[in-house]
C-alpha cells in the first residue's frame, strides 16, 4: 500500500492520506479516514475470544508512535487474559453525557454562527435530553435511551426533536473520537421513530406596497434612534438581521459607498458586498453623530473609547440584541417578521422591475446554479446591484423628505 513501509503506516503517509478507508499498521492498528476527511486510530483484537475494535482516539490527539504504544499494551494485555476495553472505559468514560455534552459546547464554542445558535445548543439539550441521559455515563447511553428522549416530542414538535437528536449525535460523535464508545446511538433511529412531513416555516413578510407605510410609522415612533436606523437600513440593504446588528464601522467605505461584510458573519461564509444607496449613506452618516464615546480614566480627557459597532446596543461593547428589531417591528403594529423584509424586497424586484434572476439572488447573498457554474460565474455582479439597491430606496419613497425618490422601472 502506499504511504506503507516494510514496518507498516508512515508518518508522512498518515499525514496526508485523505482518501477514505482502512490503513492497516501492526498489531490490528487501523486509521480510519472518514468520508469527511478526520482520521481516528482503531485496534481490531481479539479479547477473551471475542474480536472487538478498540478506538483509540481521534489522529489530532493520537500521534502514530502513540498509537503504536497504546496497541501494544492492549495486545499484550488481551494476551495475558485482560480486558483492555473495560479498562479503558473505566479510565477514560468518566464523563456523564450532561458533562460530555457542556464540554462539546464548550469547545465548539469559537465556531457557533452567532451567540445565539450556541445558547440554543445546549438550552436544548438542558430541557430535553439531560432529565433523562444526564446522569448516564456517556458510554452507556443506548438507542433506547435516545428514543426515550425523541418519542414524546417527535410529532407534537418535529422540528426541535430533530434538532435535539441531531445535538446529541454531536456529542456522541466527540465521545466516539475519544474512543470511549464505538456507535452513534442517534444514527440508528430511522425505522423506530414515525414518519413526519416537513414543514417548512415561511417567515412572515409585509407586502413590498406596504413598506413604506412601515417606514412613516417608524419614522414617527419614539423608540432609541439607533434601533430606529438600523432598522431601515436592514430593509434598504435586503440583508439578514444578524448582519446588520453586528456591523462595523471598519466594514465601511463611505467614498466608494460599499459595505463589505466578512465572511465570518455571513451564511453561506462567503464575503458579501453591499452597495449603500444615498439613503444608506445617510443613515450612516446619522449614526456616526450617536457614536458611544467617554473619556478614559487612565488616560488624557480628550481620549476617548467608541464602539466599534454602527448600531451598539444597550450593553457597553455589545451590538443590538436578536429581539430589540423584532421588539420594535411589534410594537408599531405590525404583526411580520424582521426577516420577512427581505422576501418584500425579493418580491419587489420580481413584480416591478425586469432585473436578472441571478442579479436578484446575488443582492439577498443567495448561491445560484450548481457547483460547476459556480465555479465559472466569478462576478459578484456588483454594479447591476447597486442600480438594482438604488431603485429599491426610490421605490421606498421620500419618507419624511429623507429619500431622493428614484425611477423605479426595469
Amino acid at each position: 500500500m502506499a504511504g506503507k513501509t516494510g514496518k507498516g503506516l508512515t508518518a508522512a503517509f498518515v499525514r496526508t492520506v485523505t482518501e477514505p478507508g482502512r490503513y492497516g499498521d501492526g498489531l490490528g492498528l487501523h486509521l480510519v479516514v472518514t468520508e469527511a476527511g478526520a482520521k481516528r486510530w482503531i485496534q481490531r483484537i481479539v479479547i477473551r475470544g471475542k474480536r472487538v475494535d478498540l478506538g483509540l482516539g481521534a489522529l489530532s490527539a493520537v500521534s502514530l508512535a502513540e498509537a503504536r504504544e497504546k496497541a501494544a499494551q492492549n495486545h499484550k494485555d488481551a494476551r495475558t487474559g485482560g480486558d483492555p476495553l473495560r479498562a479503558k472505559r473505566e479510565a477514560q468514560a468518566v464523563l456523564t453525557f450532561e458533562e460530555t455534552a457542556r464540554r462539546v459546547h464548550e469547545i465548539h464554542l469559537p465556531t457557533w454562527r452567532s451567540e445565539k445558535h450556541g445558547k440554543d445548543f445546549i438550552a436544548s439539550l438542558e430541557t430535553h435530553a439531560f432529565p433523562k441521559l444526564g446522569r448516564m455515563k456517556v458510554q452507556d447511553v443506548t438507542t433506547a435511551d435516545v428514543l426515550g428522549v425523541l418519542a414524546p416530542m417527535w410529532t407534537k414538535t418535529p422540528e426541535t426533536a430533530r434538532r435535539v437528536r441531531q445535538r446529541i449525535g454531536t456529542v456522541m460523535k466527540w465521545a466516539i473520537a475519544q474512543g470511549w464508545r464505538q456507535d452513534n446511538p442517534a444514527d440508528n433511529l430511522d425505522g423506530a421513530l414515525p414518519k413526519v412531513p416537513k414543514v417548512k416555516a415561511h417567515r412572515v413578510a409585509l407586502p413590498y406596497d406596504k413598506v413604506t407605510t412601515f417606514l412613516a410609522a417608524l419614522a414617527a415612533y419614539g423608540a432609541g434612534m439607533s434601533t430606529k436606523l438600523a432598522l431601515e437600513f436592514l430593509i434598504l440593504t435586503a440583508v439578514r438581521s444578524i448582519e446588520v446588528r453586528e456591523a462595523r464601522w471598519s466594514e465601511i467605505d463611505m467614498a466608494a459607498r460599499v459595505w463589505v461584510i466578512p465572511a465570518s458573519r455571513m451564511k453561506m461564509k462567503a464575503e458579501h458586498r453591499v452597495p449603500l444607496s444615498p439613503r444608506a449613506i445617510a443613515i450612516l452618516r446619522e449614526a456616526e453623530k450617536l457614536r458611544p464615546a467617554t473619556a478614559t480614566p487612565a488616560t488624557s480627557a480628550t481620549q476617548t473609547l467608541v464602539s466599534p459597532f454602527i448600531f451598539p446596543g444597550y450593553r457597553e461593547g455589545r451590538p443590538l440584541s436578536d429581539m430589540t428589531l423584532s421588539k420594535l417591528v411589534k410594537e408599531l403594529g405590525f404583526p411580520v417578521d424582521v426577516h420577512g423584509f427581505r422576501t418584500s424586497f425579493r418580491v419587489w424586484v420580481q413584480e416591478k422591475t425586469n432585473a436578472a434572476h441571478e442579479v436578484a439572488e446575488a443582492a439577498l447573498a443567495h448561491t445560484v446554479g450548481n457547483s460547476v457554474s459556480q465555479v465559472y460565474a466569478r462576478s459578484d455582479l456588483f454594479e447591476k446591484r447597486r442600480d438594482l439597491m438604488d431603485r429599491w430606496a426610490g421605490y421606498l419613497g421620500d419618507v419624511q423628505g429623507k429619500v431622493i425618490r428614484l425611477p423605479a422601472g426595469g
